[in-house]
């Protein structure tokens, strides 16, 4: 990947750091848009992904074009965070910034988001999904989610319209002869993962360490987000890769139940 510039949400920690240190490691050069500071090998812009505001002001201190965005950063709902700043983190402030970012993709370029495990099941919930992606502005879809409401955590319905949003533009980013696919993590054994057993309960993320013999580490992950960025990729568009040591095969096969969240 040398010569790649690429913009990386999330980088001051967990998978999203471990996805820099292997981009810088590959060549590229890397700008992080993170609320904390970054690797020292790393540009990093100080941008908070609830606000919009600082999504365009950050992007507004960026010079040039780049090859890909690779939206990494997330927080998980807990009894200590609002289910909207949940969805203006995990999807609504993603979905502004590439948006905004389609004009400074070179053609080729890829996005990369990192949803959850958690959103596979988002057929079930495709027309309401449809309804926060209809739009067309932060503001707009956090009134859409007051009024709306949808059953469930926050974070599941969250990380579900990342991965309908993934699909639904692939062809229209095809056209502008650019890329965008979504990596599905399972648990990984970051920092976040406490915050996670808060909402979800421990006895699931036990659960579901038991079928597969651990947690994810970041480095598990991030080659994932490497290669759907990289132009070996060149011919995946709007897919979604599980990457969970094999926990959605063996529910999806019946060879086991699907973890109750609490």
């Amino acid at each position: 990947m040398n010569g790649f510039r690429c913009v990386v949400t999330g980088a001051a920690s967990g998978v999203g750091r471990e996805v820099a240190a292997r981009l810088l490691a590959g060549g590229a050069s890397v700008v992080a848009l993170d609320r904390a500071p970054c690797s020292e090998r790393v540009r990093t812009v100080e941008t908070d992904l609830a606000d919009p505001a600082s999504i365009d002001a950050a992007l507004a201190s960026l010079d040039g074009e780049f090859d890909a965005l690779l939206n990494v950063a997330g927080v998980p709902g807990t009894p200590h965070r609002s289910d909207e700043s949940v969805l203006r983190v995990n999807f609504l402030g993603p979905r502004h910034l590439t948006e905004r970012m389609l004009d400074r993709l070179r053609p080729g370029g890829a996005i990369v988001n990192v949803a959850s495990l958690a959103a596979s099941g988002w057929s079930e919930r495709r027309e309401t999904i449809a309804g926060l992606l209809d739009t067309g502005s932060v503001g707009e879809g956090v009134r859409w989610y007051a009024a709306n409401r949808p059953d469930g955590l926050a974070y599941t319905f969250s990380k579900e319209a990342l991965v309908v949003y993934t699909m639904a533009g692939a062809l229209r980013l095809r056209e502008r002869g650019l890329r965008m696919n979504a990596v599905l993590p399972g648990a990984v054994d970051t920092p976040m993962l406490a915050e996670v057993s808060e909402t979800m309960g421990t006895e699931m993320l036990d659960g579901v360490r038991a079928v597969v013999g651990r947690h994810a580490t970041p480095a598990d992950i991030a080659p994932a987000v490497v290669f759907l960025a990289s132009r070996d990729a060149r011919w995946i568009v709007g897919s979604t890769l599980v990457v969970d040591g094999g926990l959605h095969g063996a529910i999806s096969s019946g060879l086991v139940p699907a973890p109750t969240v609490r």
